[in-house]
């Protein structure tokens, strides 16, 4: 199946009055399980690649090409986005290496030069066919923002997508990067707030954290996309672990069989958490 761009998987959300999930890759295995997962439960799925990944890597294009092949023969629609991308050089790789999405994110610069930045790397991107998320403040976990009671006003995201023009916008309503356990509080009411001030779809970063009801009541209150990252990786590296703790082999397969397991188990329980109808709004 040909890849399918951000554009397309938003509509279809959109169409079918459902939100999507969206997943962060750190090695084949885990696109392996992501996609596999997907396949599972019939429905699109996000495969992103942060900064750090790609820092890890030491370059974008080896993972890039893993993932356009994948993408390509599943039997579900795939989407390739590039995530928390800071530096105008490798957000600019994007046409070259078939992604369609980006997370342009200057969300640690002042409000005016985030605007500036972002708006110009809109202007780079909507030619190009790249769909444009982007962030007003930083997500927990980065720094310190998005600590409890920070949160994403209303009219300051209103404000924000008319003054740079992204597609989509992450938002802090009490989510926070990596965290290890689901105790992250989310103002329900002020997603709904947010999603009838502006006209783009919303994005919660940091799902990982946040309980399975909240993640639930989130996507009904607006969210359309919600991104998870650390608990993939928890699952990946807790089965590999216990692998290597049995010994016996050191023929990598032996583990990362096993991790590739766990981690679709844990994408195919997202994707059905995430993906059921929403209340018509």
């Amino acid at each position: 199946m040909p890849l399918s761009s951000a554009h397309a998987a938003f509509t279809w959300a959109r169409h079918h009055n459902r939100s999507l999930a969206a997943f962060n890759v750190i090695t084949l295995e885990h696109a392996e399980a992501i996609i596999g997962a997907a396949e599972k439960v019939d429905l699109p799925v996000t495969l992103q690649v942060s900064e750090n990944a790609v820092a890890h890597h030491g370059s974008v294009y080896p993972l890039a090409a893993a993932l356009r092949e994948l993408g390509a023969r599943a039997h579900v629609p795939v989407t390739l986005h590039l995530d928390h991308i800071t530096t105008e050089d490798l957000a600019h790789t994007a046409p070259d290496i078939g992604f369609h999405s980006v997370m342009f994110d200057a969300s640690t610069n002042d409000y005016p030069t985030n605007v500036a930045r972002t708006s110009a790397f809109v202007a780079f991107a909507a030619p190009r066919g790249i769909w444009v998320e982007s962030e007003l403040g930083e997500i927990g976990g980065k720094d310190g923002a998005h600590a409890p009671g920070v949160h994403t006003p209303p009219a300051d995201a209103a404000r924000y997508v008319t003054d740079t023009g992204v597609d989509s916008l992450a938002v802090a309503v009490g989510s926070s990067h990596a965290m290890e356990t689901q105790t992250a509080s989310l103002d329900i009411d002020l997603i709904a707030q947010i999603a009838e001030a502006v006209d783009v779809p919303l994005v919660l970063h940091g799902s990982s954290g946040v309980p399975d009801d909240l993640i639930v009541a989130a996507c009904r209150a607006g969210m359309t996309k919600i991104n998870i990252g650390t608990a993939l990786n928890i699952a990946f590296t807790s089965a590999a672990s216990e692998a290597l703790a049995e010994g016996g082999s050191s023929d990598p397969r032996k583990y990362l069989a096993p991790a590739r397991n766990a981690t679709q188990d844990v994408v195919f329980h997202y994707l059905s958490l995430i993906s059921g109808p929403r209340p018509t709004r």
